[in-house]
């Protein structure tokens, strides 16, 4: 009902006059109890002792997932390389599941979360790096840290987040996504949760809109996730930001009848039957609200949705920013053409009004206004071109 509800709240803000008229291996939606058979899922030394931890094997470094609900972030998970990684980067290889031979080098984990509040006291972070790796540092003392954790376990894509016993509370947290991200600012977005190592553990959203629903890249599927979705409203709309990003792609649009849309630049195999593919330059229009941008750099057709009502920008792995600063970062160690190009498509955004920057990787970014994001565009062009 509370789903419902929002969903009606968020209709009454955008209806204005104008705006009225690939095989991968099965991954079960609970992954928590250790046991002698779960090869992967072996305590690591570092991890304090208590219910939740993170486990010794994992195919993938450091991976991250950013889960921001207001000012709790939580970030569990990210692909990275094995070797010579650059944080808050997507790598350019193929899917996880065809790498069984890489080297491991010794405990690969992956994921932390960091609980924060905005005076960043008297919540204590329960997932942070350990000797280079991910490990739980303080079991939670709170419900709401408790819940912010199974969040995380159920997010991170390579299911290196366990607890020792099965959660009794399991259920009340699958039900809490897709998790709104700021129901003042932000009315009408989620984070979808169920992050896909098929996507390097991208983040997914979903966009409540009158005018139909919008899906921003591929979650792992859950038919858990999926009820909730429809209890939102479904989607109309399947909207890919790129090659990357499109995991359980046809999945979704089986269960929810939904139209794919992704640039021509980037239809390869997986992507041959996606229903509206882009052609040209752009920019292109989803109703009245919603215009697509082409920014070729990372990928041949990477496309960034701009919201304009609510003047957010989900750049996919465009550009994001960097885990050590504020800083924006385009990763071009993983972009497939040239860096005179990406940053070609950087400037085009100097003539998008929008701020909010709400990436595939990377922590959320408001601007105090468009001027505000003008000046960090610049000075990303300056680090490049200097």
């Amino acid at each position: 009902m509370a789903l419902m509800s929002l969903g009606a709240a968020v209709y009454s803000y955008f209806s204005t006059p104008t705006a009225r008229p690939r095989p991968r291996r099965c991954i079960l939606p609970f992954r928590a109890a250790a046991s002698p058979a779960a090869l992967d899922r072996r305590r690591r030394p570092q991890n304090v002792a208590g219910d939740f931890f993170v486990g010794e094997q994992s195919k993938i470094q450091l991976l991250f997932l950013f889960l921001q609900q207001q000012e709790l972030c939580l970030t569990a998970a990210r692909c990275l390389p094995f070797h010579g990684f650059i944080p808050s980067a997507a790598p350019r290889r193929p899917p996880l599941h065809r790498l069984p031979d890489l080297p491991m080098d010794g405990a690969a984990s992956v994921a932390w979360l960091w609980l924060t509040l905005p005076s960043r006291a008297g919540m204590q972070e329960v997932f942070k790096r350990v000797d280079g790796k991910a490990a739980v540092a303080a079991q939670p003392n709170s419900e709401e840290e408790r819940t912010k954790a199974l969040q995380a376990l159920l997010s991170c894509p390579t299911s290196s987040i366990h607890t020792e016993k099965p959660p009794k509370d399991m259920l009340k947290v699958q039900n809490m996504f897709p998790l709104p991200i700021d129901d003042n600012l932000l009315p009408g977005i989620y984070l979808c949760g169920y992050n896909s190592e098929d996507s390097y553990g991208a983040t997914s959203y979903l966009v409540i809109h009158p005018q139909g629903n919008i899906l921003i890249d591929s979650p792992r599927y859950t038919p858990k996730l999926a009820n909730n979705i429809e209890k939102l409203g479904g989607a109309r709309y399947m909207f890919l930001t790129h090659i990357d990003d499109v995991a359980d792609h046809r999945k979704w649009t089986e269960q929810l009848k939904c139209k794919r849309i992704i640039h021509s630049g980037d239809v390869e195999e997986t992507t041959a039957d996606v229903e509206w593919k882009l052609e040209g330059n752009g920019p292109w229009n989803i109703g009245t609200d919603f215009e697509l941008i082409h920014t070729p750099g990372h990928t041949p057709g990477s496309v960034c949705l701009y919201c304009k009502p609510l003047k957010v920008l989900f750049t996919g792995d465009h550009v994001a920013n960097s885990e050590e600063s504020d800083d924006l970062n385009l990763f071009l160690m993983y972009s497939k053409q040239s860096v005179s190009l990406q940053l070609e498509s950087i400037r085009k955004l100097l003539e998008v009004e929008f701020e909010w920057l709400l990436p595939g990787h990377g922590y959320r970014i408001k601007y105090k206004d468009v001027q505000a994001k003008n000046a960090a565009i610049e000075s990303l062009l300056a680090n490049y071109t200097s």
